[in-house]
């Protein structure tokens, strides 16, 4: 019986604690009404939709289920049914930028079935775009426009298939013989190689900066960099993951170095006409790909002469001065942040500026850690390589 009521008043904690992390409010009463449809919503649906202040409206029909919450912005917001079994509701405006969200029925959390897919937050679910001011900037728009390509390749360190998505500019196929510099850019915690081309929209922040001018024409390889094979870290006798909140990323920067530097660079290499040496070779990543950024190009110090952490930590001082080579081999180290992350991108390119080095620090204004935040990242860093 004490076995029982422990157990009861562990699961009472839990739910306690889920709630606390995600409270029921109520519906927003404050919206201006002048909601429209949202770019991220499946054809023909009109739901979900954004106002002019930010506020998302979600409905679904569903006559049977008794509950419905819109689940967005770490708070669920209780939706309201009609005579009709439609329900209707309304959250507090969220910051600018793209948002993963889904909806509660009866307590079980399903994607809203007006939007399109994303793969985030460890699963496919919703996702939708609040407006800002600077949209512009990866819309698609009347320029040449480049190719995103499925790549399938046999991996030897991890002894099985994998998947990758590479940008090529619009220029590639019409010059057979130019070769072209090549940036791998990571994607963060619980997303995948979806993530760049769908949510941070990399083709059209390229194919625009291309066409402007204000970028040289590079190739993206776009890689999975999440999880542990067991292989890898008996192969190559890698840290053991750590137990608990944070397990399984313990040793991901080091799992994903070795794909990296052992299948994915030499593939790319080898099938896609690519300038093969650490002066037309970058890397980069958004927030645990920035992690995986820093630690493998210091790792490596002659490998990569571009480096770029969005939201994903800083370069020291002490860290060039232990990496021999890097500082000689880089070119750029890119640090930036989201305006309401506590950023300190701006002091660490200081300090690395003092000895010599090329940093740059830049603060997404009214952003958070989230993709608005990392699309603006990849739009400044871009513009620096390859030059």
């Amino acid at each position: 019986m004490k076995k029982i009521f422990f157990s009861l008043m562990m699961l009472a904690a839990v739910a306690a604690s889920a709630q606390q992390r995600n409270p029921v409010v109520p519906s927003f009463a404050g919206a201006v009404e002048d909601f429209k449809p949202n770019v991220t919503n499946q054809l023909g649906h009109q739901y979900p939709m954004v106002n002019s202040q930010g506020a998302v409206r979600a409905q679904l029909r569903a006559p049977e289920a008794n509950a419905v919450r819109l689940d967005i912005g770490g708070r669920k917001y209780e939706m309201s049914k009609d005579e009709n079994g439609v329900w209707t509701g309304t959250s507090d405006p969220q910051d600018v930028g793209f948002h993963y969200y889904q909806l509660e029925v009866d307590g079980a959390s399903v994607p809203d079935p007006g939007s399109l897919y994303f793969f985030g937050a460890g699963r496919w679910g919703s996702g939708i775009e609040v407006p800002s001011y600077d949209m512009d900037f990866w819309q698609v728009k009347n320029v040449p426009q480049g190719s995103i390509v499925e790549k399938y390749y046999w991996s030897k360190a991890t002894e099985s298939m994998r998947h990758c998505y590479i940008y090529l500019p619009a220029e590639y196929d019409k010059n057979p013989g130019k070769k072209y510099p090549v940036l791998y850019l990571q994607h963060g915690n619980a997303e995948n190689e979806q993530g760049w081309s769908a949510q941070g929209h990399t083709g059209q922040i390229l194919d625009n900066l291309i066409a402007e001018g204000k970028a040289v024409p590079f190739i993206v390889v776009m890689d999975y960099g999440q999880g542990q094979n067991i292989h890898l870290v008996e192969k190559y006798a890698l840290p053991a993951p750590p137990q608990g909140q944070n397990a399984g990323r313990g040793n991901a920067s080091d799992a994903f170095s070795v794909v990296l530097l052992t299948d994915i660079i030499p593939m790319v290499e080898k099938e896609y006409r690519v300038i093969a040496d650490a002066q037309h070779r970058a890397m980069a990543g958004l927030s645990m790909g920035g992690g995986q950024t820093r630690r493998i190009t210091l790792a490596n110090p002659t490998t990569f002469a571009y480096v770029g952490m969005f939201s994903g930590g800083t370069i020291s001082v002490e860290d060039v001065q232990t990496a021999a080579g890097f500082q000689k081999t880089n070119k750029v180290v890119f640090m930036s942040s989201g305006s309401k992350e506590n950023p300190r991108v701006m002091e660490a390119a200081e300090k690395l500026q003092a000895i010599g080095m090329n940093a740059v620090g830049y603060i997404s204004e009214g952003t958070a850690h989230e993709w608005h935040t990392w699309r603006r990242s990849l739009y400044q860093f871009a513009q620096l390589l390859f030059k």
